[in-house]
């Protein structure tokens, strides 16, 4: 593999971000807004990632892990199978 190549190859690769830096991300917005305040995971991922899209699932499945609650038109969902937008908010 030549040196271009190789510059090329790690340019093109996906970065990918840590189930622990995901989750301090979401409880950090999460305790900013409080309680009754809802965000929506893309605002993590934008945090996270320039490309921030391919990191939604990620973002997802880690919420899913954690003490929040996932909502979409005021329901309860599971983030990792919700169709759509959701928001995401501390228990109330």
């Amino acid at each position: 593999m030549s040196v271009s190549t190789s510059i090329r190859a790690r340019a093109n690769a996906v970065m990918t971000r840590s189930d622990k830096e995901i989750a301090n991300v979401l409880l950090d917005l999460a305790h900013q807004r409080g309680v009754g305040k809802t965000f929506c995971p893309s605002e993590a991922a934008r945090r996270l990632a320039d490309d921030w899209r391919p990191l939604m699932p990620e973002v997802r499945r880690v919420a899913a892990s954690l003490d929040l609650r996932a909502t979409q038109k005021g329901e309860t969902v599971d983030p990792v199978t919700a169709k759509g937008p959701i928001r995401l908010g501390l228990p109330g």
